[in-house]
């Protein structure tokens, strides 16, 4: 498997397998939601968008990043998810770098979307599924986030070494500008920010499921990956 490394402005509208990956904190908040009995993930384009979705689908839910807005239930903190019942519901969420990666290539043959937490279920699903191009886009900075970039490359590592060791990887996404930001919103009290975020965003292999995005109703739907099929064996020649 030969593993390409971009950046969102820079990805190719349709690869025929993309992983996109947001660590702090998009897709780990979408790992634990799904992780704790959410339905699915849709991904809006605007706040405005999200906000919409959740007034035409009474029961939906809506999660943004940055500081809470008035109208979402979630500022993208996956610690203050835990206080939050998602089970049996509809998700729409709408960030400013893990949403908008995977709407740039969601044509994508086969579209994941990664953060740590499910690092190792979406290695095992590309290991079954053997793609000859796997292409990663780190969506954080603009393309350069060091936790995004490491969690990337965790994930390709762990394809072609199962037992690959995350600490480097983790230890890259801890000392991290993304981190360090976090951090520091909790020292001036942000809202929206949790004291335990960075330590959740840097747990690898903590859900045991892939995450698949697909078009759906005209939206892009983030579930479960089912695990690839197992080829059959060819028969032996007589």
């Amino acid at each position: 498997m030969r593993s390409v490394f971009t950046g969102t402005a820079d990805a190719p509208t349709a690869p025929d397998v993309a992983v996109v990956v947001d660590v702090m904190r998009a897709f780990t908040v979408a790992a634990w939601a799904l992780r704790r009995g959410a339905e699915r993930i849709v991904f809006a384009g605007t706040q405005e968008e999200a906000l919409d979705l959740k007034a035409r689908h009474p029961g939906w839910l809506a999660f943004q990043d940055g500081p809470p807005v008035p109208g979402f239930d979630l500022a993208n903190s996956p610690a203050r998810l835990r206080s939050l019942d998602v089970r049996g519901r509809t998700i729409v969420q709408k960030t400013t770098a893990g949403t908008v990666g995977a709407l740039s290539v969601a044509d994508a043959g086969l579209l994941l979307c990664a953060s740590f937490a499910v690092a190792g279920a979406t290695a095992e699903l590309l290991r079954r599924a053997r793609p000859d191009t796997v292409t990663f886009v780190v969506t954080g900075d603009g393309g350069r986030a060091e936790e995004d970039l490491a969690c990337a490359e965790y994930i390709a590592r762990r394809v072609r070494t199962p037992d690959a060791d995350p600490g480097p990887y983790l230890e890259r996404a801890r000392r991290s500008d993304a981190a360090a930001r976090l951090a520091d919103g909790v020292r001036q009290g942000w809202a929206g920010v949790h004291p335990e975020d960075v330590a959740l965003c840097c747990e690898a292999d903590s859900v045991p499921f892939a995450m698949a995005a697909a078009r759906l109703d005209g939206h892009l739907v983030l579930r479960q990956a089912a695990p690839p099929a197992t080829a059959r064996p060819s028969p032996p020649a007589h």
